[in-house]
């Protein structure tokens, strides 16, 4: 006989996700592996000679640049001699302020970090990431792509994104050479929704940076780094060569962050035996190091591995209070699916949805999971409805207000419409009204009729060869009658010029007002303190199409 309850049990969603037990010695386990170092620091002559247990003679390509180059070296003996709870009740309590704390946690090695924040349960750490992020203001960021790389429904994507409430956006592309027309798809489309969005195209870090040297994407994140030596030479790259990358997009005016996550170095075989949050912390250090401004982290493409072992999904939640314990900004992942699990995901989120980070989101799907060209994420276009009700129904801010569909119509159409000038403006393949009226009221790209590919393919290289830049875009716009879109993007490209958006945290307001850690540092210290939600955000919070009114009742 079988028991019908575990048999119910067994078709649970939450059943069909992979589970490990942990494996240190392959770097299965998520934090306090028995081979993860000690926290050590010894200082001679103005320079760490001991790091975490190792002499200098001993250290690798990574220690060399942590110690040279992310740690404050003034007070890091003392740090190191502090009690690691003392240093945890210090990070979740509201009466130390995070201007005083954070001149510790800058001085901590990476072994350090790691064996203090294995002292706090989930809530502590929340309590800490609420008050370690730099910018007061939370906010989210998206996902814009789709399995036919249609640049028609990108814009129109895009621009239903930024009405509700996106800041950040990027695309990437299923046939490589279809990035030119993804990044003006998206720029235009953003810009559209409203001024200010800052956007990216997620590809070879080459032409990554030629498009945002063009002026058509503002910014870039896909910059990996790695937590042991042979994972980080596997990919080409030192920290060093990821230094120089940081400042070329920094000098051109365009702001930029490193991505990392745990489990990377499991998944490609290197871990050392180290735990996943060690070698992260690791990550995070080199990001320091490294002058990027934040750091994409949260697993991100590597989740599958933290969500499988015990304790994983609170090693993801603590990487990203190192990032914000480091002084950086932190777009906290849930960018990725991981679980077949409804709770499982929600449960996920809200380690980062509830404290508020810098991005809650690296990537919410504006999309459906299905066009998601990042492999998925953990909510996605068909989850708006839920994620506005759990804002509502926790007063929570979490970057993102519901829209009307009349609302969203028109803002898609105009787009649509937008793109379709530029591209004639600029001889590119034209944009059919069929196509504009396909994305305006599309879901997703099995919505969308199909494009000449081998014509669009041929065109992009055309554009490319032809030197086009985002002030083209600017003078195809207005000549068309698209005057505001046209000012929106023309205000993206002199902020690249004037560079404010460099500092930690930047976003811009729909007024091209930059917001940062510089002019909006967080100043939680307990409540009544910190970002509160205002009156007229709660009301557009609260206020979702669905919900009746008392006129509904008479």
């Amino acid at each position: 006989m079988k028991s019908k309850r575990f048999e119910v049990l067994a078709k649970r969603s939450v059943n069909q996700d992979g589970f490990v037990k942990e494996w240190a010695d392959v770097g299965l386990i998520a934090m306090n592996s028995p081979n993860d170092p000690k926290p050590s620091v010894k200082i001679t002559n103005g320079k760490i000679v001991e790091l975490d247990g190792k002499k200098r003679e001993e250290f690798d390509f990574i220690d060399r640049f942590i110690a040279d180059y992310a740690i404050n070296i003034d007070r890091a003996e003392e740090v190191a001699n502090i009690d690691s709870v003392k240093l945890a009740k210090m990070l979740c309590d509201v009466n130390v302020p995070r201007n005083e704390i954070i001149k510790l946690t800058t001085a901590m090695t990476p072994a350090k970090v790691v064996d203090v924040l294995e002292n706090m349960n989930v809530v502590e750490m929340m309590m800490a990431l609420q008050k370690m992020r730099a910018r007061k203001t939370p906010s989210n960021q998206c996902h814009v792509t789709n399995l036919k790389d249609n640049c028609v429904q990108i814009a129109a994507d895009a621009a239903e994104a930024a009405i509700r409430g996106f800041d950040e956006m990027e695309t990437t592309v299923g046939i490589a050479r279809y990035a030119p027309f993804n990044a003006v798809g998206l720029l235009v489309g953003s810009q559209t929704g409203r001024g200010g969005i800052l956007t990216q195209c997620a590809v070879e870090e080459a032409t990554e940076l030629i498009l945002g040297m063009r002026g058509l994407t503002c910014y870039a994140e896909t910059v990996s780094v790695y937590g042991t030596e042979q994972v980080f030479t596997d990919g080409d790259d030192t920290p060093w060569s990821k230094a120089f990358l940081a400042s070329a997009y920094a000098s051109r005016g365009l702001k930029m962050r490193f991505t990392s996550g745990t489990g990377s170095e499991v998944l490609m075989g290197n871990a050392e035996g180290k735990s996943m949050l060690y070698l992260e912390a690791k990550c995070v250090f080199v990001t320091k190091g490294a002058g990027a401004q934040g750091l994409q982290n949260g697993s991100i493409s590597c989740i599958g591995v933290p969500g499988a072992v015990p304790s994983g999904i609170r090693a993801v939640l603590a990487e990203n209070l190192i990032t914000t314990m480091l002084d950086m900004e932190v777009a906290s992942g849930n960018d990725q699916t991981f679980s077949h699990s409804d709770i499982r995901r929600t449960a996920r989120t809200l380690m980062q949805m509830l404290p508020g980070t810098d991005f809650i989101f690296s990537g919410y799907s504006a999309t459906p999971n299905y066009d998601n060209m990042f492999a998925g994420s953990n909510f996605d276009a068909e989850d708006f409805d839920d994620y506005n009700i759990l804002q509502r129904d926790l007063m929570v801010d979490g970057g993102l207000r519901p829209v009307s569909e009349s609302e969203v119509v028109k803002v898609r159409n105009k787009a649509a419409r937008a793109l379709q000038a530029v591209f004639e403006e600029l001889g590119l393949p034209a944009i059919t009204d069929e196509e504009v009226e396909a994305a305006t009221y599309a879901h997703g790209s099995k919505d969308m009729p199909d494009r000449n590919v081998v014509e669009d393919l041929k065109a992009t290289q055309e554009m490319m060869n032809r030197g086009i830049t985002g002030l083209d875009v600017v003078k195809a716009l207005s000549k068309h009658g698209f005057e505001d879109v046209a000012e929106n993007v023309l205000n993206m490209l002199k902020q690249r010029v004037s560079g404010d958006y460099l500092h930690t945290s930047s976003i811009i307001d729909k007024d091209f007002n930059v917001i940062s850690a510089v002019n909006n540092l967080n100043d939680y210290a307990g409540p009544g303190t910190g970002y509160r939600i205002s009156k007229e955000r709660w009301e557009e919070i609260k206020n979702i199409p669905n919900a009746k009114g008392p006129a509904d009742f008479q």
